[in-house]
């Protein structure tokens, strides 16, 4: 059976549905990028051994952060800028949640939106954590948003990883007491009243479209409805702790570029139905392990699922704050210090070789006969043919 892509599902399936959907201008970017990836459209160059061992063509990428197979090095280099940067001591995952009757007002309002939550988010941690009844310090805070499910459908949460300290104003750092970052339900009450009066300032300025089908009046009379603590649940969940960062960081980064699915949750597509695996939201699976589940979908149902989620142009997914925004280097330093850290130093730039040493593989670049690096011979234009190898031309 051939190996099931997010590539191949858009070559086969895309351009019918593309005919009869309208989509917006950067959706369609973003198809046809995942599409053109690594074939002759976007050209390429041919690599060669020096001693003529092998020769090979190798196509340029997209480099679209919704593609799965492009972005792998940037990603590394994130994860290493962010995990050099970590303070050495306890952390806490946190994941706050809007409420899914709020999903037509973000649909409408996505680049407006985004702000606002993750505002909310920052406010809710920076009020309560610097309560001296919790904490009474500024944390630091990375916080990735994403808008799916593990079925691709409309799910906006931001994932926040939040240190089990803080500076305090006097200079010093304190930790957490008990183990215990914050009780959930008083996060999620302030959580509410913070995201709730952030839509209620803005929709009044027009800075809001309305959703389709939704008049004034019904936008104020949910809000009103989302205000009320007995009427609507806001999850927010604070997981344990972990004794460091790092695994948070790459979880956050795993999402950060290649778009709500990667290749290897894809189990199966016949050229009309889409198979793919999903595991059960967390609060779902809290009775027991659950074992992976799969979904079929019809095609265009899952490209639909899968579009709604390529974020617009300039939005920032990933944003750091409190002791690890980029400004607070100072305080930051204060912090390492007395946690008997060094100063920052900035990782030097992340190369496939290295990458690859970590991983244990072969570098993709070197020649698997003699190991020198290939060279590069000759240039595919975009949409130019490929070149024929002098393998080929011996076998003609």
């Amino acid at each position: 059976m051939a190996l099931v892509t997010l590539q191949t599902i858009f070559q086969d399936a895309f351009p019918a549905y593309e005919q009869s959907h309208a989509l917006p201008a950067h959706v369609r970017r973003a198809a046809h990028a995942i599409m053109q990836c690594r074939t002759a459209a976007l050209g390429g160059h041919v690599q060669a051994c020096p001693d003529g061992h092998m020769s090979r063509i190798w196509y340029n990428s997209c480099r679209h952060r919704s593609c799965p197979q492009c972005a792998y090095l940037q990603t590394e280099r994130w994860i290493v800028q962010q995990q050099t940067r970590l303070l050495a001591c306890d952390h806490y995952h946190a994941i706050f949640t809007l409420p899914h009757a709020l999903n037509p007002l973000w649909l409408a309002n996505v680049p407006r939106m985004t702000p606002l939550l993750f505002q909310a988010v920052r406010d809710t941690l920076g009020t309560l954590l610097a309560d001296p009844k919790y904490l009474g310090a500024q944390p630091g805070v990375l916080m990735a948003l994403h808008t799916w499910s593990q079925t691709l459908v409309l799910h906006p949460h931001v994932h926040c990883l939040v240190t089990g300290g803080g500076l305090t104003p006097t200079g010093s750092w304190v930790a957490v007491r008990n183990g215990f970052l914050l009780p959930a339900r008083v996060v999620m009450a302030v959580f509410r009243g913070k995201m709730v009066a952030a839509i209620r300032q803005t929709f009044p300025r027009g800075a809001l479209a309305l959703p389709e089908l939704m008049r004034p009046q019904q936008v104020l009379n949910l809000l009103h409805r989302l205000g009320h603590p007995t009427k609507t649940k806001w999850n927010v969940r604070i997981m344990e702790r972990y004794r460091h960062g790092a695994g948070v960081v790459t979880y956050l980064a795993r999402y950060m570029r290649g778009g709500p699915l990667k290749n290897a949750r894809l189990v199966a597509y016949d050229g009309a139905r889409v198979t793919f695996t999903s595991r059960a939201r967390q609060e779902e699976a809290d009775a027991g392990p659950a074992s992976p589940q799969r979904m079929t979908l019809p095609v265009a149902d899952f490209l639909q699922r899968w579009l709604l989620h390529v974020p617009v142009p300039q939005t920032r997914t990933v944003r750091c704050y409190g002791l690890y925004h980029a400004t607070r280097t100072a305080p930051l330093a204060l912090c390492r210090a007395a946690l008997g850290q060094p100063p920052v130093v900035v990782p030097v730039g992340l190369d496939w070789q290295t990458v690859c040493a970590q991983r244990g593989e072969a570098h993709p670049e070197r020649c698997p006969t003699c190991g020198q690096l290939l060279v590069c011979t000759g240039v595919i234009p975009r949409g130019g043919a490929p070149p024929r190898l002098a393998s080929e031309k011996c076998a003609a």
